[in-house]
C-alpha cells in the first residue's frame, strides 16, 4: 500500500508567479488551509518541493 502526505496551503497565492498558483492548483488546493490527501509519488513530492514556501507537508 501506497504511502500518503496530507498537503496544507499555508500561504496566499496572491503576487505569486503563474506557474506556482497552476502547480498549488495542480494538488487541487484552492483556499488558505485546505487540507489534500495524494499517495506520496515523485510527481507529487515534486509538485510539493516546487511550492515548499506555500505549503506544509504531513505524513498521513
Amino acid at each position: 500500500m501506497a504511502n500518503k502526505i496530507e498537503v496544507t496551503l499555508t500561504r496566499s497565492l496572491i503576487g505569486r508567479p503563474e506557474d506556482q498558483r497552476e502547480t498549488v492548483k495542480a494538488l487541487g488546493l484552492k483556499k488558505i488551509n485546505q487540507k489534500v490527501v495524494h499517495d506520496d509519488s515523485p510527481a507529487i513530492r515534486g509538485m510539493v518541493d516546487k511550492v515548499s514556501h506555500l505549503v506544509a507537508v504531513k505524513e498521513a
